[in-house]
């Protein structure tokens, strides 16, 4: 709260300066406390902190399955995780990378625009020489991919992006498709160089040789879907495909069930004594059952459809006649006492 002098305090210190006795430079403002941001307006934030870390938790999952992939690809120790996300324009990740290098253009399908991936020539040729048979240390001499070289990275580019498309669907339907295969930073000018993008820099290890892949995203990409980019809308999405794939998983696997199906003429109450003295030929009869009457078929313990019996070829068979759910309890008791034909 700023304290207002009165009169005589005023009087005081001119007083005090006329007399020689304070220099007015000992009189200083107070120092402004407020935190100030600066601002660069070459380069506005266009991607909040809830949107960048959504987009970090979004790739977390794509460098779980890229691990996985490309161990069981390589037949080597593969880890990749997520080492930073950040917002910048595309010259300064032009510039940040090496050349040559592996320059994948990949068409975010149904996004407009193109984002890049970008592999480290470390990792590239390391992957190459373990596919060629080699133990994976890759090369100290940097080149450009031969034509065999990019044949290969082609194949494991279009594998990663198998992964990318798995790791997207909680916030889209996204069908990324590899476009070309550049090694020189320059030719790839997919937005203009003070556009913003955003930048998934992915610790990359296969074996001993430790490289980055760099997964970079124009923001004129990723705008339409730039809302679905929060915690709130990520999560909910994860709970709804969850619980949709539980579901389907279930059917999957009680489609496969073995359950016992049994034909029910009748039932009756008999001692035991009785069972004990059971010989061939002995007559039961049973209650509340006459010949004509329809058969319950029990799926397990409960009764489920009506039935006639008869033959299939050599063999006894039923023949499903009614469901037992469409009619009432009392309609089915009255019906099979009856003998009433359907």
């Amino acid at each position: 709260m700023t304290e207002v002098l009165s009169q005589d305090e005023i009087d005081q210190l001119l007083t005090a300066i006329n007399a020689g006795e304070s220099e007015p430079e000992d009189f200083k403002p107070a120092a402004d406390s407020r935190k100030i941001k600066i601002y660069d307006f070459k380069r506005p934030d266009k991607f909040s902190k809830e949107q960048i870390r959504t987009v970090s938790i979004m790739h977390e999952t794509f460098a779980r399955l890229t691990t996985t992939s490309l161990s069981a690809q390589l037949r080597s120790m593969v880890h990749v995780h997520v080492a930073s996300v950040d917002q910048l324009t595309y010259e300064e990740f032009i510039r940040s990378i090496p050349t040559p290098t592996t320059l994948a253009i990949i068409n975010m399908d149904p996004l407009k625009g193109n984002a890049i991936l970008e592999i480290d020539p470390a990792i590239t040729f390391s992957i190459i020489d373990r596919l060629f048979g080699g133990t994976g240390e890759g090369t100290k001499s940097q080149h450009e991919l031969t034509d065999i070289e990019q044949s290969v990275m082609e194949g494991i580019i279009v594998r990663i992006l198998g992964n990318m498309r798995e790791a997207w669907t909680t916030v889209i339907d996204l069908r990324p498709r590899l476009g070309q295969i550049d090694t020189n930073p320059q030719f790839a000018q997919i937005v203009p160089p003070t556009e913003m993008v955003v930048l998934v820099t992915l610790e990359t290890k296969v074996g001993d040789v430790e490289g980055m892949m760099n997964f970079c995203i124009p923001y004129l990409t990723i705008e339409p879907i730039i809302s679905k980019l929060s915690a709130q809308f990520w999560y909910s999405s994860v709970r709804r495909n969850a619980t949709t794939e539980n579901l389907n998983v279930l059917k999957e696997k009680l489609t496969t069930v073995d359950v016992n199906i049994t034909a029910e003429i009748g039932k009756i109450n008999v001692p035991v004594r009785d069972v004990l003295s059971l010989q061939i030929g002995d007559v039961i009869r049973l209650y509340n059952t006459r010949i004509g009457d329809p058969y319950s078929l029990n799926i397990g313990s409960r009764k489920k459809f009506l039935c006639r019996p008869g033959v299939l070829g050599k063999k006894m068979a039923v023949q499903i006649t009614q469901k037992i759910a469409e009619l009432g309890q009392e309609e089915f008791e009255e019906l099979v006492s009856e003998g009433e034909e359907l």
